[in-house]
């Protein structure tokens, strides 16, 4: 009866883990704050004014490897392309509540 009160505890930790969605790390609530401030000339709505393919929609993020709160704090942090680089301007801590609202508007659909 241990046994099987076992393998029914491990089975469903990681039926949990499977099919849980990932903790955010950041506050969304100040990203929004910080967004509309910094980001949201270029990217408001989770569009991209500069390079319309490249928005902040779930798709998009998916298919550039942004999809995670640390690729995308990686981005704002150092910049690419045409996106400057808000390392300097904003702190680490307002960098991933950035990041952390962005990834909840897109699986939101903005």
């Amino acid at each position: 009866m241990k046994k099987l009160i076992s393998i029914l505890t491990v089975a469903f930790a990681l039926f949990t883990m499977t099919f849980s969605s990932p903790a955010l790390a950041g506050d969304a609530a100040s990203g929004s704050k910080i967004f509309s401030a910094n980001c949201a000339a270029c990217h408001a709505g989770g569009n991209n004014v500069i390079m319309a393919n490249k928005n902040l929609k779930k798709e998009a993020l998916a298919e550039y490897g942004m999809n995670s709160v640390a690729a995308i704090t990686t981005q704002v942090t150092n910049g690419k392309n045409a996106m400057p680089a808000f390392g300097g301007r904003l702190s680490a801590a307002q960098i991933e509540d950035v990041a952390t609202y962005v990834l909840a508007q897109s699986e939101k659909g903005w």
